[in-house]
């Protein structure tokens, strides 16, 4: 009859014993959960106001804020109507461009200079490549940027002074990848040395076929920049300077000081229609 009560004792104390860290364990998980919901707000914040800092530099209407230059025309002549807008979509066509494309590659420039910002643009190819254009101008365009004022283009300059991010479109079958920087009058350095070609291909390639919206992005912050698609790092380079041996750029040193320290960005039109649906500014 003794031996009941003392196991029952027994029992009762193995689990208080087990039972005691419990409190404890209790308290660190909700404060864990607390830390993971104190987290999770702080994110949600972050991306509200990194939202918040965009500002759309296409009204989706018309061509307000814009000007183009095409090659063999003067400043703000849009030339057989190359840079349009139908249905919110800001489009480069060439159908009135006849037989020959003729070299007048164009660019629609931004109004306003630009230095340290963040530029997001989601464009797609669609079509086929205007008659007698280059080889190289299938689905091909770009994003221009630190470029010369577009009052300084000359009539006959194929392409302004600047940067761009390069446009490709896949084929379908081969790798076309999206994304290499080209620098036209000017030079960067790439991984600690100055650029060899006049385009540099991005470190992480992605080739995007048919007539899919792409999204890509070009982070100017000092003398670095950076080149995205789709949210993802693809190159990153810095010190732009101006090539004191191009003719064109070599009027741009001021002080005898080559840097580049901003510019102004414009949209390429290189032969290949293209759609651009959203163009956006984030300024730092």
């Amino acid at each position: 009859m003794e031996i009941y009560p003392k196991i029952m004792y027994s029992m009762r104390s193995l689990i208080l014993k087990l039972l005691k860290p419990l409190p404890l364990l209790m308290v660190l998980i909700l404060y864990s959960c607390g830390e993971k919901k104190a987290e999770n707000k702080k994110q949600i914040a972050l991306e509200s106001a990194e939202k918040s800092r965009w500002v759309s530099i296409f009204n989706g209407k018309d061509l307000t804020g814009w000007t183009m230059k095409i090659n063999g025309y003067p400043l703000g002549e849009n030339f057989g109507n190359t840079f349009r807008v139908e249905n919110g979509i800001l489009s480069i066509r060439y159908d009135a461009y006849g037989k020959d494309f003729n070299s007048r590659f164009g660019a629609l420039y931004f109004d306003k200079p630009l230095s340290d910002y963040r530029l997001k643009v989601t464009y797609r190819f669609v079509g086929e490549t205007a008659p007698g254009a280059p080889e190289w101008g299938y689905r091909d365009s770009g994003i221009q940027f630190h470029g010369q004022p577009p009052g300084t283009q000359k009539l006959d300059q194929l392409f302004p002074i600047c940067l761009e991010y390069n446009l490709h479109g896949g084929n379908g079958n081969d790798d076309r990848p999206v994304g290499a920087v080209c620098a036209n009058g000017m030079f960067v350095e790439v991984n600690g040395g100055k650029n060899k070609s006049y385009c540099t291909p991005p470190s992480v390639e992605k080739t995007f076929h048919g007539d899919q919206w792409v999204t890509a992005e070009i982070d100017v912050r000092a003398e670095k920049i950076r080149h995205f698609v789709n949210g993802g790092e693809i190159l990153s380079y810095a010190n732009p300077i101006f090539d004191r041996e191009n003719e064109i750029a070599v009027g741009f040193i001021l002080n005898g000081d080559p840097t580049v320290k901003g510019g102004y960005v414009s949209l390429q039109s290189n032969s290949h229609p293209i759609d651009f649906r959203e163009i956006e500014l984030m300024h730092y």
